[in-house]
């Protein structure tokens, strides 16, 4: 659940426990729905036949795919300051894919929040480390550094 903060406690945050999100089902139909946005058609995400001959015996998430959800699995588990107008990605400084979200796994995120920096009044600038999770499975998806920017209501 997103907690709302009070602007000034926000570096309170940094360091806290980790906070998890939802589990999100990986289901073929994403799979395909991401294949045909990236025109990215390889067999070992869209033909179930020949994926199950393959390593993973099964169709797998494109990274990108996983890594695109960041945006989703995050919102529900963010810290926001309060009188949040808009949130802006600012981008990733290091992104790591660890293992491959096979068909049919949940996945979820894991947000511990690594800097906050007021960039301008009213515009904080949030470093968070995220962690994909897939249900049941000792080694995550992926990793990554997380930048925000939330600009707030004056």
């Amino acid at each position: 659940m997103t907690q709302i903060v009070p602007q000034e406690r926000l570096k309170d945050f940094i360091g806290a426990a980790p906070r998890p999100s939802d589990c999100l089902l990986i289901d073929q139909d994403r799979i395909n729905m991401f294949a045909d946005a990236t025109n990215d058609h390889q067999f070992i995400h869209v033909d179930l036949e020949k994926a199950a001959k393959g390593p993973f015996g099964a169709t797998i998430a494109h990274g990108y795919l996983t890594l695109s959800l960041l945006s989703h699995l995050t919102e529900k588990c963010a810290i926001v300051p309060e009188n949040l107008d808009m949130v802006i990605n600012y981008g990733l400084n290091k992104v790591r894919f660890l293992q491959p979200v096979k068909v049919g796994s949940e996945v979820r995120a894991q947000v511990q929040t690594k800097d906050v920096t007021e960039r301008h009044p009213g515009q904080f600038l949030i470093t968070s480390s995220v962690t994909i999770e897939i249900k049941g499975e000792d080694k995550p998806a992926l990793i990554a550094e997380s930048l925000v920017l939330f600009i707030v209501n004056a």
